[in-house]
């Protein structure tokens, strides 16, 4: 992953604005436990660590924004009290000054339906969707994705995205366990229920949104709980469909960075077309007194990300022939 040994201090220009960037805080108020892979998980301390997040966010002053990228609690939260935990951690999050940008995570939707969850995050999308697109100067455009549009958790049963999910696992995942990648190989293995797809509906409204970005010669940060990289994250972990994806934001040269969440060890790689992608690191990974967050410096030519503690700094210089769309 590219460090900032010898970087930060060189340039003298001020960044065009700055946000937070946080992910996967999957908070319970439970004991600590593990993954399915045997990684320890602190979910009482998670909610600590958004805490020193925030105050931190707030004394640095100049953050224009702060974006959580999805899992705002976790599955193996009690599910009586799934409600009252998310509200614990927008509660933490409501003390950033400044508006806060979510997006939906596996975790989150074996909690809560996502209707409710949209409502509850404030996410900033017309017509019920959880994938928008946002603004903060004229010169750059947000686009948020929606990685379990199509998914089985989350919809009704009998909701059409949910019967597409389901046969479409059925036809890449021979297991009765859905949760099993067993038997597949290569980036195959994402074909798995905890993680999802964005679907035709979506991906023609990214294709309008890149248009419409590249017309308005803005640059494009794309957000997504799921990673949309094989370089960047384990096959596990990938968007059901982040070919396609890639295949349309590939179409246009407004794209310079692609950042997620879902994998806690984090990633980073750049592709063909040079757009970089960030994995983030979770925080809900973090001992007790160790932190994983950060926030990003935005220049006409590059993002730094400068991380703490478990978050690794990284900087992300474009590419110079597309510097100018």
């Amino acid at each position: 992953m590219a460090s900032l040994n010898g970087i930060i201090g060189v340039g003298t220009k001020q960044p065009l604005f700055s946000f937070g960037v946080i992910t996967d805080v999957q908070y319970a108020d439970i004991p600590d436990g593990q993954s399915f892979l045997g990684v320890p998980r602190y979910y009482r301390h998670s909610v600590l660590s958004l805490q020193r997040a925030v105050k931190k966010w707030n004394q640095i002053g100049k953050l224009q924004f702060t974006v959580h990228f999805g899992d705002i609690v976790d599955g193996f939260c009690p599910k009586g009290e799934s409600r009252t935990a998310v509200l614990n951690v927008i509660k933490e999050f409501d003390e950033f000054n400044g508006p806060v940008y979510h997006m939906l995570g596996n975790h989150c939707l074996y909690n809560l339906p996502r209707s409710d969850l949209i409502s509850l995050l404030k996410i900033p999308s017309p017509n019920g969707h959880a994938y928008y697109d946002f603004s903060p100067v004229p010169d750059y455009r947000f686009v948020v994705l929606d990685g379990y549009d199509i998914s089985v958790v989350g919809w009704p049963e009998n909701h059409p995205h949910s019967l597409e999910a389901a046969k479409y696992l059925e036809t890449k995942n021979p297991n009765k366990d859905k949760n099993s990648p067993g038997g597949l190989t290569g980036n195959e293995r994402r074909f798995v229920m905890f993680n999802g797809g964005v679907g035709r509906e979506q991906l023609t409204w990214l294709d309008s949104i890149l248009q419409d970005a590249t017309a308005c010669k803005q640059k494009v940060i794309i957000c997504c709980h799921l990673p949309l990289d094989p370089a960047a994250a384990s096959p596990e972990s990938l968007l059901w469909d982040y070919d396609e994806v890639m295949h349309v934001i590939h179409k246009y040269n407004c794209v310079k960075a692609c950042l997620a969440g879902h994998a806690h060890k984090g990633g980073y790689a750049v592709d063909s077309h040079g757009i970089h992608h960030r994995v983030l690191e979770a925080v809900l990974e973090c001992p007790p007194g160790s932190d994983a967050f950060g926030y990003i410096d935005v220049y006409h030519d590059r993002l730094l990300l400068i991380g703490t503690d478990r978050m690794a700094s990284t900087e992300m210089i474009f590419d110079l022939e597309k510097i100018s769309t």
